[in-house]
């Protein structure tokens, strides 16, 4: 008994000191919500940024709700909003008990009804779901039978996951900022205020996020992953100003049966965030990630190879510096080393359906045209001089020869990063139109949501199919069981 008081204790300790820190972060983003103000941004950037701080906002009060103990139902603040327009079309949905035959084996009467009107969109269109629940009684055993309240990711919320899920997609799959999906929906004949699609966006994000980390936990079992990141621009509302943010990426080959990625969001380019996403250095609790990592020539990942991880060079870079130097100075010397290049692809695309060891017994044929590029490169390098553009080009590919070809030794290797680029490339567009990140907490957000969205499309999954079908499944979801949400379970 004083041991399980004393693990009492502790977890409320923790509890509560964690709710302090968010109750502090939830009157940093009020003050800086009205501090915003008065500084100086243009229209499309304000409207950004009172978007993301009524996301944090709501998703900072779903985690403190989350922690502290749970209230009587009669002790809870019920939501005040507005009726739906009594234009909008109605569709009934009636939940009855599964029995209408009392105990006492009496039939029991039909006394009313509780209806709860959820609000519905299909593109263009905005329906209300009346969600009728009878009441029953037996007069016999004055007992009254209702069917309870279908649970909903968000409690008591006037969405139904069909319009949160369009939300969700809206913003980071087709890169929505919410002013502008307010105008849309507001043309089909409902406004909704964007304050209120923000607190609907950050309490998802809130619900999501063990899913997310489920995604990250199955990627890492994974053998073989690529690498890659894109910066960002973060806005440091305090200021007024941006500074630079990363977005990293993760995700499986194209070999691979498990066809994931996930995004991880961080303030800057350290190599410590790879290191943490791979568990690195590891602990007894969380296994460091000892498999084959595919990535360029950034420094921040020489340290994960240090502890054990196995690098696998970029081809494609490689290719890339001797295709500057052809396109951008005509060299003679970039344009046979795209020749040597090209003859290793045309092995890649070859045996690029092929499985796993025919594709490498293709590569082990192709062994002697490597080997003749590698002597071909020391035998360039040493007519041309140190510092030039030609010698870095040449110097990248044989300081890093090993690592490039590694994948000539293992059919499950890609050979180069192209696989995570073109991941990442969508997001890269789509900083077009959100200009930036509006906080740390709304970056992460943003890379949880879009991990699940993409991860949905490389499994040839219909976004916003999946991502209802989550929304729906969720709340009844057992936290051991939370992996059957994932995209690529059967």
């Amino acid at each position: 008994m004083r041991e399980a008081l004393r693990a009492a204790r502790a977890e409320g300790a923790f509890k509560q000191a964690v709710i302090q820190k968010l109750t502090h972060e939830n009157a940093l983003l009020k003050r800086l919500k009205f501090a915003a103000q008065s500084e100086r941004f243009n229209a499309e950037q304000k409207s950004l940024l009172d978007e993301t701080l009524d996301s944090d906002l709501a998703a900072v009060a779903a985690e403190i709700e989350a922690l502290q103990p749970s209230r009587a139902a009669g002790e809870r603040q019920q939501p005040r909003r507005e009726k739906l327009p009594a234009h909008l079309p109605r569709r009934d949905v009636r939940d009855e008990p599964e029995s209408t035959t009392c105990g006492c084996g009496q039939a029991m009467q039909r006394i009313g009804e509780d209806v709860a009107e959820k609000l519905d969109y299909q593109p263009g269109v905005f329906t209300v779901e009346r969600h009728i629940r009878g009441k029953w009684v037996c007069k016999c055993c004055e007992r009254i039978v209702q069917a309870p309240v279908a649970p909903h990711i968000i409690d008591k919320g006037l969405p139904t996951t069909g319009l949160l899920a369009q939300v969700l997609v809206a913003k980071y799959l087709d890169h929505l900022p919410l002013y502008r999906q307010e105008a849309i929906f507001e043309r089909a004949g409902h406004a909704i205020a964007r304050s209120t699609l923000a607190q609907w966006v950050g309490e998802c994000g809130v619900q999501l996020q063990p899913l997310v980390d489920a995604l990250a936990a199955e990627l890492r079992r994974q053998p073989v992953l690529h690498a890659d990141e894109t910066p960002v621009a973060m806005l440091k509302p305090g200021q007024g100003k941006t500074h630079r943010a990363y977005l990293w990426s993760y995700c499986s080959t194209q070999f691979s049966p498990l066809q994931a990625v996930v995004f991880d969001f961080v303030d800057s380019r350290g190599g410590q965030h790879a290191r943490d996403f791979l568990r690195l250095p590891g602990t007894p609790s969380k296994p460091a990630w000892q498999g084959k990592l595919v990535c360029d020539d950034f420094a921040g990942y020489r340290a994960c190879f240090e502890m054990g991880v196995t690098e696998v060079g970029c081809m494609a870079h490689a290719r890339r510096k001797f295709h500057e130097l052809w396109a951008n100075h005509g060299s003679q010397v970039g344009e046979q080393a795209l020749s040597f290049f090209g003859k290793l692809y045309e092995v890649e695309r070859a045996a690029a359906n092929a499985d796993s060891q025919a594709r490498l017994e293709a590569r082990r044929a192709a062994r002697p045209l490597a080997d003749a590029l590698n002597q071909w490169l020391r035998q360039q390098r040493q007519r041309v001089p140190d510092g030039s553009t030609t010698a870095r080009a040449i110097d990248y590919s044989l300081k890093r020869w090993a690592a490039l070809t590694r994948y000539l030794d293992d059919g499950d290797l890609p050979v180069d990063n192209n696989w995570v680029e073109n991941r990442i490339r969508p997001i890269a567009l789509g900083r077009q139109n959100w200009l930036f990140a509006g906080s740390l907490r709304a970056g992460k957000r943003a890379a949880a949501v879009m991990s699940l969205i993409h991860s949905a499309k490389l499994n040839g999954l219909d976004p916003y199919t999946y991502l209802r079908s989550v929304l729906e499944r969720l709340p009844t979801q057992r936290a051991s069981q939370i992996f059957e949400l994932l995209p690529f379970h059967p």
